[in-house]
């Protein structure tokens, strides 16, 4: 499933559509930890998180996740709203949990 497959299936509420779209996500990563999600992120996975700020966009690019969403009703702030948009990183946003959110991803991408 590409980014804009993700997108078009309106589970989750655009904040930015990064330059990317048509790039494959391969998996689900879930962390708060920007330490650990910039060690561990896989390449080209959705990372779900709560962290809304301008630390979680460079990660995001460090990492090279396919799209970021933020959970649990958390917001990405201005300063990291305009990050994402310069880096053209792809940001969604939903109020459901982490895991409900990974989960629903999960299930688009295995069936």
């Amino acid at each position: 499933m590409t980014v804009k497959q993700l997108i078009d299936k309106e589970m989750f509420h655009v904040i930015n559509a990064g330059e990317e779209t048509e790039r494959e996500i391969t998996g689900v990563f879930c962390c708060d930890l920007l330490s650990i999600a910039m060690g561990k992120a896989p390449a080209d996975s959705a990372w779900v998180t709560v962290m809304g700020n301008v630390n979680t966009i460079a990660v995001a690019t460090l990492a090279d996740v396919a799209c970021v969403i933020i959970a649990e009703g958390a917001a990405l702030d201005e300063v990291a709203r305009a990050r994402a948009k310069e880096q053209g990183v792809t940001v969604l946003t939903t109020d459901r949990p982490i895991f409900e959110s990974a989960l629903s991803v999960y299930r688009e991408l295995h069936g």
